[in-house]
């Protein structure tokens, strides 16, 4: 694994470029960022592969037990066996290794799948795997639609176990293949709809940065984008005055260029179902405060867009759309915010913006979502646990917890007689 690693540090350039002409990633972005972080999520899980242990257990009877997490030896856990991973197309480099390294130090054999969109960086991975000494047949990358290759890997009567990060509406399908076939456990990281709260103690200025980060980044295309701004009515003028000019300088071009802040859409597919989603909004009644149209005749390229003065109960504010669209609205009480915030069938991410301790305390115990980004927003990391609550899925990628979802515990128990410590 720390092989591997090297491997792709010594290829960042070609991974980066392989990631922007399949999916529109900004370039300097994924030299910078997504390749480099990929190659350390390999070495993070690589380091603790010999780092998992089982336990003695103190029986109450006489008997001796303890639990297996391997078979390497009487202390360790046992690799879950075959997993598919089923990977979208907005991360294509960095959701691969957020489910290959913790499998693979696990134990674990796989067949990874990647989106259809955007298979190019999948296929080099398997290659340097090669190069690395990875056995073959340890991880397997098998390209096709989702309706064909995704669902075979559900179906699967010989794999073990499946991980899914998608839209929800598919990982209902992969849960009932899972069902219909060997009772596989799956694990889900699904669609989002995520509340920022902005509270009239913040830095106007930072809060308007933040949430035009939160839901710009990657075009948008990013399952935990802050795509609900809630902002509280003493400073929401003042920041919306503020949002419409700063958001003119996420400028919108060539993701080989790097003064670009915002790449094209993923394909025609989705180019397309942002701009519906857009008119929407405007048929529903709310207040276009930029952009809200192609940005280039060419491409599938979209201006940054903000609305205004948006009801719960409209489709751009209830509907994950995976674009470069917020849904601004204003609220009055702490109370009134938490509920706001929470009134979404999804539960993956969300933001707080606010001097107060007391406010960040309270908010964040009241929102139910698997992560709460305080006065920060995309603060990931490889140490901490990111997934879902409700129909955003169950299941960590990151952090020891990933690891343990590739992982079986066995007990042994073997009877004791005339033992003087029992």
């Amino acid at each position: 694994m720390h092989k591997f690693a090297d491997l792709i540090d010594q290829h960042i350039e070609e991974l980066a470029t392989l990631d922007t002409l399949n999916a529109g990633k900004l370039f300097s972005w994924g030299k910078a960022v997504d390749i480099p972080s990929v190659a350390n999520t390999l070495r993070y899980f690589a380091g603790a592969a010999d780092k998992i242990h089982g336990q003695v257990l103190k029986m109450s009877r006489e008997l001796h037990a303890y639990t297996l997490l391997e078979p390497i030896g009487v202390t360790l856990l046992e690799p879950i066996g075959v997993v598919g991973h089923i990977i979208p197309w907005n991360f294509p480099c960095t959701l691969f290794f957020s489910k290959v390294a913790p499998a693979l130090a696990a134990g674990c054999t796989m067949v990874v799948k990647p989106a259809e969109q955007t298979p190019l960086s999948a296929l080099f991975f398997a290659h340097l795997a090669r190069e690395a000494g990875i056995p073959d047949g340890v991880m397997n990358v098998v390209v096709g639609y989702g309706a064909t290759a995704g669902a075979a890997i559900s179906a699967h009567m010989d794999v073990d176990k499946v991980s899914f990060t998608g839209s929800t509406e598919v990982g209902r399908k992969v849960m009932q293949a899972a069902a219909l076939s060997n009772l596989k456990p799956v694990s889900l990281e699904l669609g989002g709809k995520s509340p920022v709260l902005i509270f009239d103690d913040a830095d106007v200025d930072k809060a308007v940065d933040l949430a035009l980060l939160a839901i710009f980044y990657n075009k948008g295309e990013v399952c935990a984008a802050g795509s609900r701004v809630f902002v509280q009515e003493g400073i929401y003028d003042e920041f919306v005055k503020k949002l419409a000019v700063k958001a003119k300088e996420w400028t919108v071009g060539d993701p080989l260029d790097p003064t670009t802040r915002v790449g094209p859409q993923v394909n025609k597919t989705q180019f397309e179902r942002v701009l519906s989603y857009i008119e929407h909004g405007k048929r529903e009644g709310a207040t276009l405060l930029t952009g809200g149209k192609p940005a280039a005749e060419t491409g599938f390229y979209i201006q940054p867009t903000v609305f205004t003065d948006v009801k719960e109960d409209m489709m751009i504010s209830r509907d994950e759309i995976f674009g470069p669209v917020m849904a601004l609205m204003k609220f009055k009480t702490i109370e009134e915010g938490i509920k706001y915030a929470n009134n979404t069938k999804y539960g993956l991410a969300s933001g707080i913006v606010t001097k107060s301790l007391d406010i960040a305390n309270t908010v964040s115990r009241s929102i139910k979502a698997g992560v709460v980004w305080i006065n920060c927003y995309h603060g990931f990391d490889i140490d901490c646990p990111f997934g879902g609550y409700k129909m955003s899925g169950f299941g960590k990628d990151f952090g020891m917890e990933a690891l343990h979802k590739y992982l079986q515990t066995k007990a042994v128990v073997t009877p004791i007689y005339n033992s003087p410590w029992l």
